[in-house]
């Protein structure tokens, strides 16, 4: 599967509000979303995924399910996203359909070196200030995270990062989905290293 280059990373104060915003992504031309609802069961992480599911399927959106790996194959969402660095993502790639992705969180270069040889699907370097493409030799794609605005997005570029993942900016305002779409795409239609669309 081709990893898009953003990657809208929910946010809210209750459950609710997290699905509302899925919903407003969605309806703003997001490709990605990643369901992020921390501090509850499973049993309820499960309840509200069923829910993005609905949601992100009536506009064709991929989902993404944060740790939570066995409800990401329970309701069949595009796949995972493990940001727990003390968990293997081979178990959940063990686990998963083999049609869905594996993303993982990297705050380093040695975290990001050991993903690489996990063969997850795409890394999320947090924060991507620190990231240095010359040190690492990989066609994982690597997307960028940690407070980014639309005027990281050249900064980004030029580090050898192909894509984002963002939960404030957008959630501020799903109109700068468009905005952030065209920096990407305008940025990197000659892009060669990685394989993104």
């Amino acid at each position: 599967m081709i990893i898009p280059k953003l990657h809208y990373v929910s946010q809210g104060n209750t459950a609710n509000e997290h699905l509302e915003n899925i919903q407003k992504a969605c309806s703003s031309g997001a490709e990605l979303v990643q369901l992020n609802i921390k501090d509850i069961s499973e049993k309820k992480y499960l309840k509200f995924a069923e829910k993005a599911r609905e949601i992100t399927a009536h506009y064709q959106t991929r989902l993404i399910i944060t740790n939570y790996y066995k409800v990401a194959k329970t309701i069949k969402a595009d796949g995972v996203h493990i940001d727990n660095t003390e968990f293997c993502p081979t178990v959940a790639l063990d686990y998963l359909f083999t049609w869905q992705i594996i993303g993982a969180t990297a705050s380093n270069l040695k975290e990001c070196q050991v993903l690489v040889e996990k063969k997850v699907d795409y890394i999320v370097f947090d924060p991507f200030t620190t990231f240095d493409s010359n040190s690492l030799s990989t066609t994982i794609p690597i997307l960028g995270a940690g407070s980014i605005t639309v005027k990281d997005i050249p900064v980004i570029l030029q580090k050898g990062i192909s894509g984002v993942a963002i939960s404030d900016a957008i959630t501020e305002d799903f109109n700068s989905i468009k905005v952030f779409h065209q920096l990407l795409n305008a940025a990197s239609s000659d892009e060669k290293k990685y394989t993104f669309q």
